[in-house]
């Protein structure tokens, strides 16, 4: 708490001295993590914001197409912390096409619930260093291209620090 504290000084002084001001409301001081966008930034990294997780788990299955692509909206803004995300988001996708008849059947419900159970297991990404070496792991089929941006902790475990797609 005492680095904390010094660092919140250091830079409380900088914004005086550069005549920059914050609305104390919409301050945070001594927290474990903070929301930031869609996440919460913490000392062990980013997890995704459990509201939106919620949200996401939550909603019902698609009537049409327009409700699909609500949801692969809300979904695909938390893709970075779902492995293999492009490849279960396959399925749905194909739906979306512009001459695609509707048809949901058992491949399309499997894929809803693979990407929802995929983002409640989503880990902690990790921050990235940048004095430390980055590693890119890739998978690829027919139909998807899916890769992990690595990183090597403190400790040498390989941390996910997103999944791109």
């Amino acid at each position: 708490m005492e680095n904390h504290i010094d660092h919140l000084r250091a830079v409380l002084e900088c914004m005086r001295t550069n005549k920059l001001y914050a609305n104390a409301d919409k301050c945070i001081f001594g927290a474990e993590e903070i929301p930031f966008l869609v996440c919460f930034i913490g000392k062990r990294g980013l997890r995704a914001d459990p509201a939106k997780v919620k949200a996401i788990v939550d909603w019902p299955v698609p009537a049409n197409q327009k409700d699909l692509r609500k949801w692969l909206g809300l979904a695909n803004y938390l893709h970075k912390y779902s492995e293999n995300y492009a490849e279960l988001a396959r399925p749905l996708s194909t739906l979306l096409k512009k001459d695609a008849e509707w048809c949901w059947d058992t491949g399309q419900q499997e894929a809803f619930e693979a990407i929802k159970e995929s983002l409640l297991q989503a880990p902690i990404l990790a921050l990235p260093d940048p004095d430390r070496p980055f590693s890119v792991v890739c998978d690829a089929s027919d139909f998807a291209i899916g890769c992990a941006l690595m990183q090597a902790d403190g400790e040498g475990h390989e941390r996910v620090i997103a999944y791109l797609r």
